[in-house]
């Protein structure tokens, strides 16, 4: 099995490409999905955010918005929320690997691959790319979305050219889908042999 890390930063495309794979037939581990799931109505995760940030929870599970003023730009409560979620998604991760290991290729789509040391998890890594203009309107087009806020998530997110630097494919999202979906056609066949191993 080959583990393909797919991560990009916020607003360039990556789950866009995911959906890509996963229409492939590849088994894709969305990282973001999985928490989704823990911090939801009945989540495993809910009480003890609640219990760590009080009033950011609800009969829906994790107020996602509240949750984000709570700990966007507070390094310490951040780091506190991380301790809580990251080791959560690594028993999901395990989980899902032990379901498809009979698979040649799984992706692992983990936006925060590198800033979270992902990488060393990973065979090989696709980011998921686009110029700044492109990513900024894609961003602040998304509902609740401010340049402040924005600007502080990408302060958290290493810059798109170090990851670009660091991946070992880069596939554009500032073209045509039909261009994005053939770069991730390439990749597919360029890490399954052609026998299926």
């Amino acid at each position: 099995m080959i583990v393909l890390g797919l991560t990009g930063s916020i607003g360039m495309g990556k789950s866009t490409v995911a959906a890509m794979f996963a229409a492939r037939g590849v088994p894709v581990f969305d990282a973001d999905a999985a928490v989704h799931r823990m911090q939801g109505a009945g989540g495993r995760l809910v009480a003890e955010i609640e219990a760590l940030f009080p009033d950011t929870t609800g009969p829906d599970g994790v107020n996602r918005t509240t949750l984000g003023e709570a700990v966007l730009g507070d390094d310490v409560k951040m780091k506190q929320l991380e301790a809580l979620v990251h080791p959560a998604v690594a028993e999901e991760r395990a989980a899902f690997l032990v379901r498809h290991h009979q698979s040649p290729l799984v992706v692992f789509d983990i936006p925060l691959l590198f800033e979270t040391g992902g990488e060393a998890r990973v065979d090989k890594i696709a980011v998921v790319s686009a110029p700044a203009d492109v990513q900024r309107a894609r961003v602040l087009a998304r509902p609740g979305m401010t340049e402040a806020r924005f600007e502080t998530i990408l302060a958290r997110q290493m810059p798109d050219a170090e990851k670009r630097a660091r991946a070992d494919v880069v596939i554009p999202t500032a073209c045509p889908l039909a261009e994005t979906q053939a770069a991730v056609d390439a990749v597919i066949a360029c890490l399954i042999d052609a026998d299926g191993r």
